[in-house]
């Protein structure tokens, strides 16, 4: 299987995308997590650039017309997207880029680049989807209902991805989660 240069990582929030990214990351030298651009506020323990670039409303609204992007959404209330040149810069340096998108970002940079491999994690259930967010946040938050209605239909595309992962128990399913990236990187 020859390598491939961009790994989509997707799923409802609260799945546990980046504790998978962040161990894929530590696993895989050659893997660059792409830092995506946000419009949401910080939550508790996030700073600059992790895991975002948290950007005003007004500021994300101009690079759009710029073309800084190369995919942009908005999800639930907020908008994100992932610029051009963060992706030039990790190919530049032979690196495989590997990021958190959307379902709507990953259909976008599928027509871009349908070489890339898609992931999707899905929860055990909805109900487990609905505990682990609100024992993220600490309390239930405000969108919490558009989250979840958000997570269904998102569950719904999933067919649609190269490769899906249920997150039961974080080891076991990381360990699912690493054989998949172990052979997109010709590492198996």
């Amino acid at each position: 299987m020859k390598q491939v240069q961009l790994i989509l990582v997707a799923g409802p929030s609260g799945v546990g995308k980046n504790s998978f990214l962040d161990r894929a990351i530590r696993d895989f030298p050659q893997l660059r997590d792409i830092v995506t651009y946000t419009t949401r506020p910080m939550r508790h323990g996030e700073k600059e650039g992790e895991p975002y670039h948290f950007i005003a409303k007004e500021d994300f609204e101009k690079r759009v017309s710029q073309d800084f992007f190369v995919e942009w959404a908005h999800v639930h209330d907020a908008m994100y997207g992932t610029s051009h040149q963060s992706l030039k810069e990790t190919w530049d340096e032979g690196l495989v880029a590997i990021m958190e998108v959307d379902v709507q970002g990953v259909a976008t940079f599928k027509k871009l680049y349908p070489e890339a491999a898609s992931i999707f994690i899905l929860p055990p259930s909805i109900e487990e989807l609905r505990i682990r967010i609100v024992a993220r946040d600490k309390r239930p938050p405000a969108n919490l209902e558009l989250r979840l209605a958000n997570a269904e239909k998102e569950i719904s595309q999933a067919p649609s991805f190269d490769y899906r992962v249920i997150n039961a128990e974080l080891d076991k399913s990381y360990a699912e989660f690493k054989k998949i990236v172990e052979e997109l990187l010709g590492n198996a």
